[in-house]
């Protein structure tokens, strides 16, 4: 959809404050959620099948809660979560959040039955509109973690006895058109994120960059309704969002440079050749202040993977 057809991670650390998202906020709606999960599957979901929103407000990781859970009838159970960035862990998450979600519907007597319990089929879908290029469609699966057991078991024998796997959707404008065109409100939140992204691009730092984005769709009817009422909310909640996977990103560039770093003086002390070449190679930033230096800056993860490249062709 373009403007003139709108007219305008992974630490197991928990945290004990509850920090929604933008998005689970966004979705927290029945009716909403029929017309996701209606143009995810491909299908129009029947008017009477009841949705029950249960998502886990004790599935904490680093303050954060799995952003959608709902039961369709009592036969489905879906989970689904909106990333920025892929996480390849995301199957041993939704085991966690699967898991305590079937603990909340079944207690300890009815497992003890001799009789077989029924428990709502799972469905595990992430929803990525990360910077990134990434595929339209994308399966991950929790086998694929599992390390060989090669000589462990008879070749004769079952192989895997456990499996779960996710559905990852690009909703990124430009992928996965059938989807956005029938679901109005992921079609507009893409747009709301591409419009802050927009910005950015053209100077403005974070802050202002969500704050003309909230006003642009505001007098555009984008998402209209959700953005007056809860304005003020959602550029603090972006904001807090923001900074969280800045700070991810800033872990995880320190780990690697300091990795490089340890390597380097490894080779050397040792004279190992790979090593030294290594260093050679990948050395040339010093140290992972440098990154972070950027992020104080206000640099976008765009901006920062540029300043990295052009400081180490």
């Amino acid at each position: 959809m373009n403007e003139s057809e709108h007219a305008e991670n992974n630490s197991a650390t928990p945290n004990v404050k509850y920090k929604s998202s933008v998005f689970s906020k966004l979705f927290s709606d029945p009716e909403i959620l029929r017309e996701l999960y209606s143009a995810i599957e491909g299908i129009d979901l029947p008017k009477d099948i009841p949705i029950d929103i249960n998502t886990l407000s004790n599935a904490l990781i680093r303050g954060k809660i799995n952003d959608v859970s709902f039961l369709l009838g009592d036969r489905l159970i879906v989970l689904i979560e909106h990333q920025s960035t892929i996480n390849e862990n995301m199957p041993f998450r939704m085991l966690e959040y699967i898991n305590r979600s079937y603990k909340c519907m079944v207690d300890n007597k009815m497992m003890l039955q001799r009789k077989l319990v029924k428990i709502p089929k799972p469905e595990f879908i992430v929803l990525y509109n990360g910077t990134a290029p990434h595929d339209d469609y994308k399966e991950l699966k929790l086998s694929d973690a599992f390390k060989d057991t090669e000589g462990l078991k008879a070749a004769d024998k079952p192989g895997l006895s456990l499996e779960l796997v996710v559905q990852v959707y690009n909703v990124n404008h430009g992928h996965n058109k059938e989807i956005l065109d029938k679901s109005k409100t992921l079609d507009s939140y893409s747009f709301f994120i591409s419009k802050i992204r927009e910005y950015e691009a053209e100077g403005l730092d974070l802050a202002e960059s969500i704050k003309s984005a909230v006003q642009y769709c505001i007098r555009n009817n984008i998402l209209e309704d959700f953005l007056r009422k809860h304005g003020m909310e959602i550029i603090d909640m972006l904001l807090e969002e923001y900074t969280y996977e800045n700070a991810l990103l800033a872990e995880r560039m320190a780990a690697r440079l300091d990795g490089l770093q340890e390597g380097i003086e490894q080779g050397l002390e040792e004279g190992r050749e790979q090593g030294i070449e290594q260093g050679r190679e990948e050395g040339r930033i010093e140290n992972s202040k440098y990154v972070l230096d950027l992020i104080t800056q206000g640099l976008s993860l765009e901006q920062i993977k540029q300043q990295l490249q052009n400081n180490n062709p």
